[in-house]
């Protein structure tokens, strides 16, 4: 297991320079930042600590200034395998099997806190979407 570097994740820190955002050009330098973090392959502990920080950063922002009507647990999974490309098929064994990954999908079955950590782990999202 790779141990956390606090020197790198400084210098990373010293780079980015995250703080409270409260500007759409600050949402979308650190936007850049999550989605290149999201994508990489082999990103370092310093790495995750730093897109972890700034997917809640960007998750403050959002909710303050993006206030959405509640969706449906189910709805929110819909949408975002839509928008991922990911097939139901693709999230059995992950979530449970076909039919469990069907009931859940068409909101016949609740996202179990387990389901939902799972989800969130699989889409680099806050498990909180799903619950």
């Amino acid at each position: 297991m790779l141990t956390f570097d606090r020197a790198t994740y400084s210098s990373l820190l010293a780079e980015i320079a995250p703080k409270a955002i409260e500007t759409e050009d600050e949402y979308d330098r650190l936007l850049a930042v999550v989605e290149r973090l999201t994508f990489a392959k082999n990103c370092t502990p310093e790495e995750n600590a730093l897109h972890k920080l700034l997917v809640t950063l960007i998750e403050v922002y959002d909710t303050k200034n993006y206030p959405i009507d509640k969706s449906e647990p189910h709805e929110i999974l819909q949408h975002i395998m839509e928008s991922s490309g990911t097939r139901q098929a693709d999230l059995v064994g992950i979530i449970g099997s076909s039919g469990v990954v069907s009931e859940v999908v068409n909101g016949k079955r609740a996202i179990s806190k387990a389901q939902a950590k799972a989800l969130g782990d699989y889409f680099k999202v806050s498990p909180s979407l799903f619950i």
